[in-house]
């Protein structure tokens, strides 16, 4: 039987108070970190955060340092009793959505939390300064809530591989855990910013996972030169009217890039793609696929 309510908390000190109380009575806390527009996605990792922990938070927090001054944070969809009935139905024992004066106090000197090797390519290049703006807030995040687990999707998986980083180097006492991408039955992604799309940028957008499926399928059947591979790629995301930012293959851990991707000596790769479609709103749209490693699972049922 689902609950009537949710806990729903605005301040850090609320936070603190629910979870030391948690974490008295034996439970353990995961954490899910989202910028709410809750949509399937974002419910597949509850249902992961479910499977590990005795409660589950989710934060609801557009984050301004991860915006750059000329992106979308003004339009960032933010439906908060939608995504409150969502958590509900979920089962989420507490929804944590700050202030942004409570996150970012203005009378606080700015840290920044990054780890260049990681975030410096691909997304880094189109989008500087978005990962220091990401880090800094997850630490935050993990702070406040105490989480024993944090569960994040695979979709962006640059900033999976910075959170991993993070806690391992900075020796978090908590775990970190990857739910696959969730899509349409179709092979389209989840994502928030999907609710922008008309009809025709819709369709387009598949080019996306089509170019990560010509990846796949050029890898499989022994192809080694990324720059082939990724070449295919950009012709496919192009030929589908998305202005490519970047379609790379690289090294599944270290996103560094590869000189050879024989199976054999790389021991898997991930195929990245990022684009923006056009129309009476430009979408911007992330995607990829790990190629040699654990199958994608999360689609959506038709």
């Amino acid at each position: 039987m689902a609950q009537t309510t949710v806990p729903y908390v605005r301040t850090i000190a609320e936070l603190r108070k629910i979870t030391s109380a948690w974490h008295a009575e034996g439970s353990t806390i995961a954490l899910v970190p989202t910028m709410g527009a809750l949509h399937a996605g974002h419910l597949a990792l509850v249902q992961q955060a479910h499977e590990v922990a005795d409660h589950v938070i989710v934060s609801l927090f557009v984050n301004p340092t991860q915006f750059a001054p000329s992106e979308d944070l003004a339009q960032y969809p933010r439906p908060i009793a939608d995504d409150l009935a969502l958590c509900r139905e979920a089962q989420v024992a507490c929804v944590f959505a700050p202030e942004v004066s409570d996150m970012y106090p203005p009378d606080e000197v700015a840290c920044v939390v990054d780890v260049p090797e990681i975030t410096g390519p691909l997304e880094g290049d189109v989008r500087p300064g978005h990962f220091a703006g990401v880090g800094r807030v997850c630490l935050k995040l993990f702070h406040m809530a105490q989480p024993d687990v944090a569960v994040f999707g695979q979709k962006d998986y640059q900033q999976l591989m910075l959170i991993r980083a993070l806690a391992a180097d900075l020796a978090l006492p908590m775990r970190i855990v990857a739910c696959p991408t969730v899509r349409e039955a179709d092979g389209l992604a989840l994502s928030s910013r999907n609710r922008y799309l008309d009809a025709a940028q819709r369709r387009h957008a598949l080019g996306l996972c089509k170019a990560l499926r010509q990846a796949q399928a050029m890898i499989e059947q022994g192809e080694c030169d990324p720059q082939i591979v990724e070449e295919t790629m950009r012709t496919t995301m192009a030929s589908h009217q998305i202005e490519v930012d970047y379609a790379a293959v690289r090294h599944p851990l270290t996103l560094s890039e590869l000189d050879n991707l024989d199976p054999a000596t790389c021991g898997g790769v991930v195929a990245l793609v990022a684009g923006r479609l056009t129309g009476a709103t430009t979408v911007r749209l992330i995607d990829n696929f790990l190629i040699g490693g654990e199958p994608e699972r999360s689609v959506l049922p038709r």
